[in-house]
């Protein structure tokens, strides 16, 4: 059953996210014990770059699975940090452990990155299970203007 609150919105992004499969990040969004993604870069800028916006649509897959997509969502909230220190972004992740619910390897992989992004999230649904082109494309997370264009 398809939601009318997901229907393509103009000037709205849709995202397909990797979720860590070893993390179990999606049992958790599904309980309810996480409610937020985070992405980071140790390099000279922010890992999304101002590209995740409220009202965007996250579709989900996971990692290390069969490249089905199954669940969505919609962006709720998005804090990108400025340049930090190693001890800034640790105290960063650790204020938003409680929406993010992070694996003892996940939070290793992030804390103490220079740039971070969260973003928060809610409505997550089931939907018609799809697969997408990966092609060459290696990222865990991929911004499109529609999804349709990235189906299989």
């Amino acid at each position: 059953m398809k939601s009318s609150y997901y229907e393509h919105v103009e000037g709205k992004a849709e995202h397909l996210v990797y979720l860590d499969k070893k993390g179990k990040e999606l049992e958790k969004l599904l309980e309810g014990s996480k409610t937020a993604i985070i992405r980071g870069a140790a390099g000279k800028k922010s890992p999304l770059g101002g590209r995740v916006k409220i009202g965007d649509i996250l579709y989900f897959v996971q990692t290390g699975g069969d490249l089905l997509v199954t669940h969505r969502t919609i962006v709720t909230n998005v804090t990108e940090t400025e340049k930090m220190l190693e001890e800034e972004s640790i105290a960063f992740v650790d204020k938003h452990q409680d929406k993010l619910n992070l694996a003892k390897h996940q939070y290793e992989r992030w804390a103490g990155k220079k740039f971070l992004c969260i973003i928060e999230v809610d409505r997550l649904e089931e939907i018609e299970a799809f697969e997408y082109l990966r092609e060459s494309n290696m990222d865990d997370w991929v911004i499109t203007q529609d999804i349709n264009t990235i189906k299989k």
